[in-house]
């Protein structure tokens, strides 16, 4: 019987383990079915960018936590069963008949989808089917077969054709040596540039792509700013990938409310603000500060004195910030 792939090996489990707390209670939590959730920690089902939030939210977690490292006990675990299931795909001759059909596909010049169409099937299960990670019935290998022209024998006797020539050598080992390298995180096939020993590194990589930290948010008069990923939203699209961007909860009333209370202040560390620009005010040297560090902050429109020296303003002429950071303020959204 073919195994589904894992896709998203992660520490979900172990996590949730140590919390005591059960899968029933993730899943409601999550707003998610026992059986996603049994799939998501099994690692043959993803999560998408703001269920990944979600999740780390609810276990109190960060987004690293969830990816799993070399020297974690489910990285074994992972790279075992991954071994077993390409194992049991083979012996089952689904990963030949998969390229077979792969072959003839192509050779029909059909796409994946309209196969999946034409055979009254999910775009996902054909998918599956094409790559030996899915279980075939007799009764999809006839619609199969009349999809192509064949009969169920003919569809049968052109595979076997096709992998005595030889024809469909490159198409199994190109997926052997796809799971090879994820097996062999350090081998150049996997395109992962792994520093630490990090499995799933390209995952993080891309996950992270799409959050912003939140580093700041109000305590008294100022803000509270730490650099940490302990706390992370989505990014707006317009500033995915930008590294240098972090968010903070604004203190609305400090700044007499022309930003609302419920909304996210989008800051650029590498952006130096003009007079004139909404700018976040750091009382430390921000470039030294490590996770462990706790900075006083202020966001203030930036004004110029008589000297030239740049300083805030927050809500009336006498309230002047000198701090030692300046970052701009480039996007306020609502929560």
């Amino acid at each position: 019987m073919a195994q589904e792939e894992i896709i998203f090996p992660n520490n979900i489990r172990n996590i949730r383990a140590a919390k005591g707390m059960k899968m029933t209670e993730l899943a409601r939590r999550a707003n998610l079915s026992l059986s996603a959730v049994s799939k998501i920690e099994k690692g043959v089902r993803r999560l998408n960018q703001k269920q990944l939030l979600n999740v780390c939210s609810i276990l109190g977690c960060k987004l690293s936590d969830i990816f799993i490292h070399e020297s974690d006990t489910v990285a074994d675990q992972w790279q075992n069963e991954i071994k077993r299931r390409l194992t049991d795909n083979e012996k089952s001759g689904l990963k030949v008949f998969g390229s077979g059909l792969r072959k003839i596909r192509q050779r029909a010049e059909k796409t994946i989808a309209e196969t999946a169409k034409a055979a009254k099937m999910t775009l996902s299960v054909y998918h599956k089917i094409e790559v030996g990670q899915r279980e075939i019935y007799e009764n999809e290998i006839e619609v199969l077969a009349k999809t192509f022209g064949y009969t169920t024998e003919q569809l049968f006797d052109e595979i076997a054709n096709l992998y005595k020539a030889g024809e469909l050598t490159k198409q199994i080992n190109k997926v052997k040596e796809r799971v090879k390298s994820v097996l062999e995180p350090c081998n150049p096939v996997s395109g992962l540039d792994i520093q630490d020993g990090l499995y799933g590194a390209q995952l993080y990589d891309n996950a992270r792509k799409k959050l912003v930290p939140v580093f700041g948010k109000p305590n008294g008069k100022e803000i509270s700013l730490k650099k940490s990923d302990e706390n992370m939203i989505v990014a707006p699209s317009t500033l995915e990938g930008l590294g240098s961007v972090y968010a903070v909860v604004p203190n609305a009333k400090r700044l007499g409310g022309f930003i609302p209370e419920t909304s996210y202040v989008f800051v650029d560390a590498d952006s130096t603000p003009e007079v004139g620009d909404l700018a976040m005010f750091i009382d430390a040297d921000f470039s030294k500060m490590t996770s462990d560090d706790v900075a006083s902050a202020q966001i203030a429109v930036v004004r110029q004195d008589t000297h030239g020296k740049k300083y805030g303003h927050v809500s009336n002429p006498d309230d002047k910030i000198n701090y030692k950071t300046m970052h701009k303020v480039i996007m306020v959204v609502m929560k």
